[in-house]
């Protein structure tokens, strides 16, 4: 432990009391949980950011679209509106926050919305989508508010939660010990290839309760995609020697490390997590891309990042440059996949009323 985190450690303690003491007045009842008579999932993090719920959110979404009327809620961060909001296939960023616009995208027959307050919007979406079978929430491990009736909990492969502190010593948003809310826990974003020597050092460190489900998984990245409404380069050179990355995301190693794979050089901008991007930013982003001096050079992002830059300049700013972004899925490693997969499937089924 590095001094820096030592002089931390009393912040970190206070801060771990308050959220510790606040998780004590649910438990004790003081403040009210609601618990509600269909499937609600929830798919969260001890940790601030980066462990890839949307992407898991996807992949829950993706299981039960064809046998059941699945819809999500999520607060819909960096938003500039509040309050519920149902996403369309033209809302933005700005309306619905990044997640909303990137999954309504990808399934523009799922309800996608947006509340603050989750209870609320529960209440809303039931009201006005009464044949909803399961309600997904985004990020929703410290929204007490709701008791879900499956609690999933995830934890990135690099940064264990069982081996991290509370803010601002370390990344987590309670003590370790609010692991025990979940009824299943992922560990998220390992390599491809999972060697059974590692899967059971990370099951002893993590050492999942008798009630608990513990679950390994891993990104898949698939091929680079033009960014609509950019104007730009349809296809990527089949030789790429250089790339700007550029992305606003809490844990950029896994992009580095497959950008990497692509050509030879590869220079990244950081932004902070969910960046508004600005035409500053957008002229910064040209002007680093310019600079480097390669042949079939080409300019990459997230797919988060993509929902962020729908805004009249910037079409403009990145005329007629190859810019692209790269579209990433959840993939449950084969020995776990198939009891992951019946375990939520088994719980909708048991707990649902119109499917």
């Amino acid at each position: 432990m590095g001094i820096f985190k030592f002089l931390l450690y009393p912040l970190a303690l206070i801060y771990g009391l308050i959220t510790w003491m606040r998780n004590k007045l649910f438990d004790w009842g003081v403040l009210k949980s609601h618990r509600f008579g269909f499937p609600v999932i929830s798919v969260g993090n001890l940790s601030v950011g980066g462990t890839g719920k949307t992407p898991h959110v996807e992949y829950l979404i993706r299981l039960l679209k064809d046998d059941f009327k699945v819809a999500s809620i999520s607060r819909g961060y960096r938003r500039k509106t509040k309050g519920y909001l149902e996403t369309g296939l033209s809302s933005t960023s700005e309306e619905v926050g990044d997640e909303s616009v990137q999954k309504k995208q990808k399934f523009p027959d799922v309800v996608i919305a947006v509340d603050e307050k989750r209870v609320k919007g529960i209440k809303r979406m039931m009201n006005d989508h009464p044949d909803t079978d399961v309600i997904i929430l985004d990020d929703a491990f410290q929204h007490r508010q709701v008791r879900p009736g499956l609690n999933i909990l995830l934890t990135d492969f690099h940064r264990l939660y069982c081996e991290d502190y509370p803010l601002p010593m370390g990344k987590l948003r309670e003590f370790r010990k609010g692991a025990a809310r979940a009824d299943v826990i992922v560990v998220t974003k390992t390599y491809s290839v999972l060697s059974p020597l590692t899967r059971r050092r990370i099951t002893r460190l993590i050492n999942p309760r008798d009630h608990q489900k513990l679950y390994f998984s891993y990104i898949k990245f698939g091929a680079l995609t033009p960014v609509p409404g950019m104007k730009s380069k349809l296809h990527p050179p089949e030789k790429i020697n250089a790339v700007l990355l550029f992305a606003g995301i809490a844990n950029m190693y896994h992009l580095i490390e497959h950008t990497k794979k692509m050509a030879t050089t590869v220079e990244v901008m950081r932004f902070k997590d969910h960046h508004v991007y600005s035409e500053a930013d957008m002229a910064k982003i040209r002007e680093s891309f310019d600079n480097i001096f390669a042949k079939n050079k080409i300019i990459i992002t997230t797919e988060k990042d993509a929902m962020r830059l729908f805004f009249p300049e910037c079409p403009e700013i990145f005329k007629g440059l190859p810019v692209f972004y790269i579209p990433i899925e959840v993939v449950f490693h084969k020995e776990f996949r198939g009891e992951f997969n019946h375990q939520i499937l088994a719980y909708v089924q048991a707990n649902s009323g119109n499917g």
